[in-house]
């Protein structure tokens, strides 16, 4: 995990840092909303890697996903609204993207709401491409998602 001393974090999560990323995500409607039980309990989940952004022991964002043999999903990812476009959102994936390729993930996968213009930008900028939609996916409000992927290249301990 990449850690610092002089800025900002990226740690794993833990049961308490659940309220902090509950009042993250009412602050940020095109996130899944999940409730401050339901992130206690994924985080007990078999697979699941999930991930804080800490300034200061304040979290401004956070990336939580799962694992399944070589492939993996992100599921909930958000950062606070003063700190949005500022890095914040890449350094999380980043360290997301490095445990998935140490754990030996080759694909990972993520939907994003169709009218997140902002969310779609920020993962194709990270190496994601479009692979598909679903309609109906999202609710409140009802809508579709974009399905998108991103291959992740062997360790290079393993191609030599």
């Amino acid at each position: 995990m990449a850690k610092s001393t002089t800025g900002p974090l990226v740690r794993p999560s833990r049961a308490e840092d659940a309220p902090a990323v509950h009042e993250l995500l009412k602050c940020s409607p095109e996130a899944a909303q999940w409730t401050e039980w339901g992130f206690k309990e994924l985080l007990g989940w078999r697979g699941i890697l999930a991930l804080v952004r800490e300034e200061g022991r304040k979290v401004i964002g956070f990336i939580i996903g799962r694992q399944v043999g070589e492939e993996a999903e992100i599921l909930n990812a958000a950062v606070i609204v003063t700190r949005r476009r500022k890095g914040e959102g890449g350094a999380l994936l980043k360290a997301m993207m490095d445990e998935f390729r140490a754990r030996q993930v080759s694909r990972v996968f993520l939907e994003v709401r169709e009218s997140n213009e902002a969310g779609i930008a920020f993962y194709r900028k990270h190496g994601f491409s479009k692979t598909g939609r679903r309609a109906g996916y999202y609710r409140d409000p009802d809508e579709a998602a974009i399905v998108m992927e991103m291959k992740l290249p062997r360790a290079r301990s393993e191609i030599q």
